[in-house]
């Protein structure tokens, strides 16, 4: 990484101020060339207004999707359930975890027995007022023996929940967990009415949020109207809001410059410096937990034996395809998910690197001379993600590795070819802690386990280290952790990619973009306005 990028990293972290930058950046004679990405335009600059239809163009959709929080896999279902929902708690811009629906919380000591405080006087857009039964119902349904949920493994750390009174919830978890509160500000724990026996009424398609979902289409649109009677002051500003799905790379970038819509994830990196040249649009980039993986499913053969693993770790040229790929828009992983601005992220590990004959060793420890393997991959996984494959391809080349890349189609990659094809692509959004990435993908039980790794040490260290409060150990433990999923997972982590949305002028938010999941957070619908 260039010292520039070193200040820009800085910069866009608030580690440093705009000021600090350009001192920095005029002792390296290089103030000139900074990313006119950088100091986007006027956040704050206007005082909040309400009015409009917001349209986004989205890639990231499928005709699969569904409005259950139990599934949500992609940032289309993110920006919708954000839209028409609240969780229980909410990260600020700043990385902050504060109350949204709960008003707050507490722990007795141990960590094991939890108190949230609902809020008072928040209504459902039926008119309903949010109580107790609502949010027991909306997490027992992540609970349970049937339940097929993302965030199942998260929510069997409870033992017990119980009502208190109508505004009160008691928790009592199998054991201690400190960041036990954060689990409640993902899109898949989102609040939803109970019905009349108890269960999650999630089909009626109502929230709390501060909007109120009209009609959804998947796949292909979802349109929206503001909440009334929206509880939170100084939110949701869009008289509606119109969310498109558009996975063609090109399609979403020409919607963007002609005006049909008003923001779009995923920019093409290809076209990026053209984008950010053109009047009226501006390019917003973070960095962020955001990473690409290869997960290779380690109960099928090649991928079982750990040195065929290895191998495939050692044949990537990760510099490569930062510069090709993310056209030097993020960094370079480490085959392990926890991200340089996770808490307890171990900069002690050696970053791996191209290594040809490390990787012939590995083969023929694993008893090969040449090996031939198949990814399936789709830029449905990310924007370059079969351009990735294909250059990844020539690089395995000169380890005696013969790559076959399969190009297949964008539509229903997640549910046929993700966890089902032995070796494929896909990517995170990363997670703020550091038990919440490993619970939800790497341990055994997960269902979303993408690798089907299951290593007996790495779920006795993740048990043990949520209850555990010296910040020391805990280290020490996510260190080791880390190590086991480099050097014994399934999944190949080659790269971790800034945020970058681009967005119409005509838009504008308050201040700071959160950086924890894309489009500010997933919360663009609510946090942003016309100017």
């Amino acid at each position: 990484m260039s010292k520039l990028n070193e200040l820009e990293l800085l910069f866009n972290q608030g580690r440093i101020s705009r000021r600090q930058f350009f001192e920095r950046a005029a002792l390296l004679s290089v103030a000139a060339g900074a990313s006119p990405m950088l100091f986007p335009t006027a956040a704050g600059a206007t005082t909040p207004k309400r009015g409009g239809t917001f349209k986004l163009g989205l890639a990231d959709a499928s005709t699969t999707d569904t409005t259950d929080p139990a599934f949500a896999p992609n940032e289309f279902s993110q920006v919708l359930l954000y839209s028409y929902c609240n969780c229980l708690t909410e990260v600020t811009p700043d990385g902050q975890l504060i109350g949204e629906l709960a008003e707050s919380w507490e722990a007795k000591p141990g960590a094991r027995e939890w108190l949230f405080n609902l809020r008072k006087g928040v209504e459902f857009h039926n008119g309903k007022s949010l109580d107790a039964t609502d949010v027991v119902a909306s997490i027992r349904h992540h609970m349970g023996e049937q339940s097929k949920s993302a965030i199942k493994n998260l929510m069997e750390s409870i033992e017990d929940i119980r009502i208190v009174d109508p505004h009160t919830v008691a928790i009592t978890l199998v054991q201690g967990n400190a960041d036990f509160p954060w689990f409640f500000l993902d899109r898949n724990a989102a609040i939803m009415p109970a019905a009349a026996d108890g269960t999650l009424d999630w089909q009626a398609k109502i929230g709390t949020g501060p909007y109120i979902l009209e009609s959804f289409e998947p796949g292909v649109s979802a349109k929206l109207t503001r909440n009334p009677n929206y509880w939170k002051q100084g939110r949701g500003h869009f008289d509606a809001v119109e969310l498109i799905a558009i996975n063609d790379s090109a399609a979403r970038t020409t919607a963007l410059r002609t005006g049909e819509v008003h923001a779009i994830n995923r920019v093409d990196l290809n076209t990026i410096d053209l984008l950010a040249r053109v009047s009226g649009i501006t390019i917003h980039e973070t960095p962020s937990t955001t990473h690409y993986t290869m997960p290779m499913h380690v109960n099928v053969a090649p991928f079982d034996n750990v040195d065929v693993r290895l191998a495939l770790k050692n044949a990537i040229d990760r510099e490569e395809l930062l510069e090709k790929i993310l056209r030097g828009h993020g960094r370079v992983g480490n085959d392990h998910p926890v991200a340089p601005t996770n808490p307890y992220f171990d900069s002690s590990i050696e970053q791996r690197v191209y290594d040809p004959d490390k990787a012939k060793f590995h083969l023929k420890k694993a008893g090969y001379d040449t090996l031939d393997v198949t990814i399936s991959v789709s830029d449905a996984a990310f924007s370059g993600a079969v351009d990735a494959c294909v250059l990844y391809s020539e690089q395995a080349a000169k380890a005696g590795i013969n790559l076959t890349v399969d190009r297949v189609p964008a539509d229903a990659y997640w549910d046929d070819i993700w966890m089902k094809k032995p070796w494929c692509v896909s990517y995170w959004s990363g997670r703020p802690t550091e038990d919440w990435v490993f619970s939800l993908t790497y341990d055994g039980s997960a269902p979303w386990n993408e690798t089907y790794w299951k290593n007996e040490r790495f779920d006795m260290l993740l048990r043990e280290a949520r209850s555990e409060i010296d910040p020391s150990k805990r280290r020490e433990m996510y260190g080791e952790m880390q190590r086991l999923l480099r050097d014994d997972g399934g999944a190949i982590i080659p790269l971790f990619t800034n945020l970058i949305i681009a967005t119409s002028d005509q838009v504008v938010n308050g201040g700071k973009i959160a950086n924890n999941q894309p489009f500010d957070g997933g919360r663009i619908t609510e946090r942003w306005w016309f100017a």
